[in-house]
């Protein structure tokens, strides 16, 4: 049996990059997916499944968290796992970044994951079972310049991570998360060639990790596979700061 057979997820910014490569892990594994994004096309072509629903969220608004829920509610029955992963970046030094550019990115991850998480606990309570699994990232372990908004949202992502586990443990709702580094993707790959290569330079295993190596710790997380884990968070980085 398919390790998420009869599950349903929903997955955050989940119509590209890791968000898309979870969403894709989840469905081959038997699970049916929900994809919420503010361009939710991209999943819709590149999942194209009976088992997918695909519908534009904003997760800093409490409601469009709370129809992505529904519409998995609606469609099939229930919502197993959750995968706060949507983010965004706007680097910038400390003394240049504007008040805006930290809010937004406060909002989007740390927010989000909260309404995320919040939300979807309330239903896997009463079915008495559930993983939610958050996307945080090694910024958010030993913060990074240029980040001052994403380091400390992505560190506050840990905190609720292990607040809302010992909240919901009780209820059979597990919730962990992950922290990824640096990962091959459009937004990456078009770093300049002599700040990839001092990225590199940190990273034991000597390469950038795929998409696809989150997405099987995620599945991981989100079966049964890790029934005895809570509060945790996981680094997939390649040894990039142990």
């Amino acid at each position: 049996m398919s390790l998420l057979e009869g599950r349903v997820a929903v997955v955050t910014g989940g119509a590209q990059g890791i968000g898309l490569a979870i969403a894709s892990t989840f469905l081959r594994e038997g699970a049916r997916v929900v994809v919420g994004d503010l361009n939710p096309d991209p999943a819709h072509e590149a999942l194209g499944s009976d088992g997918v629903r695909a519908v534009r969220c904003d997760v800093t608004r409490a409601e469009d968290v709370t129809a992505l829920l529904d519409t998995a509610l609606a469609a099939f029955g229930s919502a197993d796992i959750m995968v706060n992963n949507a983010g965004i970046t706007r680097d910038a030094s400390m003394r240049k970044m504007s008040e805006e550019d930290f809010d937004q990115v406060i909002s989007v991850h740390l927010k989000g994951t909260w309404h995320g998480t919040r939300l979807a606990s309330a239903i896997m309570r009463e079915q008495q079972r559930g993983s939610i699994v958050n996307i945080s990232s090694l910024s958010g372990k030993v913060g990074m310049a240029g980040q001052t908004n994403y380091s400390a949202a992505k560190a506050g992502i840990v905190g609720l991570t292990k607040a809302a586990a010992k909240e919901t443990a009780r209820y059979g709702v597990r919730v962990n998360a992950i922290q990824p580094g640096l990962i091959r993707s459009p937004m990456t790959t078009a770093m300049p060639e002599h700040v990839w290569d001092q990225k590199m330079s940190e990273i034991p295993m000597s390469r950038a990790g795929e998409p696809e190596e989150v997405a099987n710790v995620a599945l991981f997380l989100a079966s049964d596979l890790s029934s005895y884990m809570t509060g945790t968070t996981l680094e997939v980085t390649g040894g990039r700061f142990m």
